[in-house]
């Protein structure tokens, strides 16, 4: 037997045989030597756990899948209609179409077009699944960190679901759609197919829709003609449309460009050299006439068409009453304002309604920022208008009898359980009409709603151009029932006009692109809602509100204002209401969802305030002229008495004579002042006309 040296015997040394143990046991050569306890725990642990998020995924997944909708003509194109859209004086706006425009598949881009969007949205692109989990990961910590949804860790797949079906909710639902949306597109299109459906939808910026509407907007050429630093530029807005908007802010859209083509760089997209050489190359930017708000009109004058032209398969040319000017000027004006004392005053919002007293809208701003929030909160948000609204309160007590000098107690009133205050709890005791209607007493215009009926107040309003519901209850008296900024401009512009009531218009004429008129607008006369007598007595007092009331901040110098200001409960909303004999102007302020603005925010500070920031500009170059009800001063020679028509012009004076009471004139120029109609009969009216009633508010209906 030989000899084993244990110095030279490797098992000495703690080496094991083949089947040996941990602890010196030995096991067959075929077999495993079994997990120690812990691992063997972990792994069953994984397994299960794996198993169950397989399970839960899957129930999850087909809950939210139940609701998909149908995806299977997502590349089919549809011409629909190319909309050109011209203001008032025949400068382009925009041009939009029904659903979307020329599609340019991706093959035939130039490479770099859909690998800027790439390396700057969604690096990983190419290899995930629709989700991104590093990037939802990155995100995670950052909406961890600041308290709520900052950062989305969106991959594009998920930007195209939003754009598709979802709406701009931060949510985290909506978060939880996009996601399984994102990966049932992914299981349905290629990732080239959804690069090209993702391209011909995101938004651009100015309204622009689709990387094809976005190079002929921003570079008058079509997008296979699109250079690198042109493609970098559009990736780049994707982010910030308003903020990276090529023509409004083309230095910061160049900066952001920078940053696409470094991206580009570090994703192996374009080599060093190439990139210095993009950076340093300013394209030639095309400068359109629209302004950055115009999109709320743009889209408002848009919904309208399909009610003149039906369904429409060529170009289309939309001539619009929108004066780009004075839109530019109710831009500048709510923006200037929310950015000063809105600040301070907890107003993050504003809409502004601008038309002639014939009802022609001339600015119509529905929000601080349309590529921010295209919700248009001019025609579509419903709120509180206020004292606003006491207009229609008092236009209803002086058909009920009553006169501008009677007089009213103001002080507490109580109606049931319901006590209703003046603002900050004061009272003047006995005051008149038209002093309670310019200090906007609540007191007596519940007195007053109380005296005719709420019944009868909302008919009023209603006759004016009211088209929303309106509660028939007695705190109706103080504007708690909720109306659009359009339709209580347009009720405004009855009393600005000499009693007529309007209904707002925006589109003039349509034709096609070969010349065929498909609508041109005919006068439409709707007819008085008020005699003469009542509108200049009521004109007159909401004068007051400017002159002596709440309403001080709108004043205008010389020429002449009437208006009302609005302050909803808690200070939800404020409002001013006021009109020349050229234009009808609505301004609300406040937030949304109903957020309180902070102690103060009246509607005669801000919206007052932007009121005359806008009428201002919009009143620049033409004649003073005086609202219905006003005298022109008496010459020395021998007055005589006439009556005048709207806008005729005083000889050898720049006054111009509106429709009203009678209006007292120098005898030199009553020769030359031609006569207007004799005035209605009150018992002519068409709040005895129950027929024309009915074909107004059906066409209100149509238009709000």
């Amino acid at each position: 037997m030989a000899h084993t040296d244990p110095l030279h015997d490797s098992r000495s040394l703690g080496a094991k045989r083949p089947g040996e143990g941990l602890a010196g046991r030995m096991y067959p050569l075929d077999d495993q030597p079994p997990d120690p306890p812990k691992r063997s725990l972990l792994k069953f642990t994984l397994i299960v756990g794996a198993v169950w998020t397989l399970f839960v995924g899957g129930l999850v997944f087909s809950y939210w899948l139940k609701d998909i909708p149908n995806t299977a003509n997502l590349l089919a194109y549809d011409p629909g209609s190319d909309i050109t859209i011209l203001d008032a004086k025949g400068r382009v706006i925009a041009r939009r179409g029904f659903t979307q425009g020329e599609s340019v598949k991706v093959g035939e881009l130039p490479d770099y077009v859909g690998n800027a969007f790439i390396a700057v949205e969604d690096r990983r692109f190419r290899s995930h699944f629709g989700i991104d989990p590093w990037g939802l990961g990155r995100a995670l910590v950052t909406d961890i960190s600041h308290g709520g949804f900052v950062q989305g860790g969106s991959t594009l797949t998920q930007q195209l679901a939003k754009n598709l079906f979802l709406k701009p909710d931060r949510t985290l639902k909506r978060k939880i759609e996009e996601a399984v949306l994102a990966v049932y597109l992914e299981t349905r299109y290629s990732k080239n197919e959804i690069l090209t459906l993702y391209l011909n939808r995101v938004y651009f910026g100015a309204g622009v829709f689709g990387i094809e509407a976005a190079s002929q907007r921003y570079f008058g050429k079509p997008a296979r003609e699109l250079s690198l630093t042109e493609a970098a530029l559009l990736a780049g807005a994707v982010k910030a449309p308003s903020r990276y908007n090529p023509q409004a802010s083309p230095d910061a859209a160049m900066t952001r460009a920078s940053v696409v083509l470094a991206a580009m760089e570090g994703a192996g997209f374009i080599d060093a050299k190439t990139r210095t050489s993009a950076a340093a190359t300013r394209p030639k930017i095309m400068h359109g006439s629209a302004t950055p708000g115009a999109g709320y009109f743009i889209d408002y004058a848009v919904s309208l068409v399909p009610q003149f032209t039906g369904k429409a398969n060529e170009r289309l040319i939309v001539e619009t009453t929108l004066d780009l000017d004075l839109q530019n000027a109710a831009e500048r004006a709510l923006d200037s304002g929310l950015g000063k004392e809105g600040i301070q005053l907890g107003a993050s919002q504003g809409a502004l309604v601008a038309m002639t007293t014939d009802g022609a809208l001339r600015a119509l701003v529905g929000g601080r920022s349309y590529d921010d929030s295209p919700f248009d909160r001019a025609t579509d948000a419903l709120r509180q208008p206020g004292s606003a609204f006491k207009a229609f309160v008092y236009l209803a007590a002086l058909e009920h009898g009553h006169k501008p000098s009677d007089e009213v107690f103001d002080g507490p009133v109580s109606i049931g359980t319901w006590s209703p205050e003046n603002y900050e709890g004061e009272y003047e005791g006995t005051i008149t009409l038209a002093h309670a209607l310019a200090h906007s007493s609540n007191s007596a215009s519940v007195q007053l709603t109380g005296e005719v009926g709420p019944e009868m107040v909302a008919r009023v309003a209603h006759r004016l151009g009211i088209s929303s519901e309106l509660h028939a209850v007695p705190s109706l008296a103080l504007g708690t029932s909720e109306v659009t900024p359009l339709e209580l401009t347009a009720g405004y512009a009855a009393f600005a006009n000499g009693g007529n009531a309007v209904l707002p218009y925006a589109i003039v004429r349509i034709q096609t692109g070969s010349g065929k008129v498909l609508y041109s607008r005919k006068p439409l006369s709707i007819g008085r809602v008020m005699t003469p007598e009542l509108d200049a007595d009521m004109v007159r007092m909401l004068i007051g509100t400017v002159t002596e009331g709440t309403g001080k901040a709108a004043s205008l110098g010389e020429r002449q204002v009437a208006g009302k200001t609005g302050t909803s409960q808690d200070y939800r909303d404020a409002w001013f209401v006021g009109f020349t004999t050229d234009y009808v102007c609505a301004v609300w302020t406040g937030n949304d969802e109903g957020k309180s603005m902070k102690k103060g925010a009246t509607g005669g500070r801000l919206p007052a305030q932007i009121f005359k920031a806008f009428m201002t500009d919009a009143e620049k170059g033409l004649p003073l002229a005086l609202l219905p009800g006003q005298e022109i001063p008496v010459a020395a020679e021998e007055p005589v008495t006439t009556t005048a028509s709207a806008g005729d012009v005083v000889p050898g004076g720049s006054a111009t004579i509106v429709p009203g009471a009678s209006q007292t004139v120098p005898a030199a120029a009553a020769a030359s002042v031609p006569a207007a109609a004799p005035a209605e009969n009150a018992d002519d009216t068409p709040q005895n006309k129950e027929e024309v009633l009915k074909t107004f508010h059906a066409l209100l209906d149509k238009l709000f």
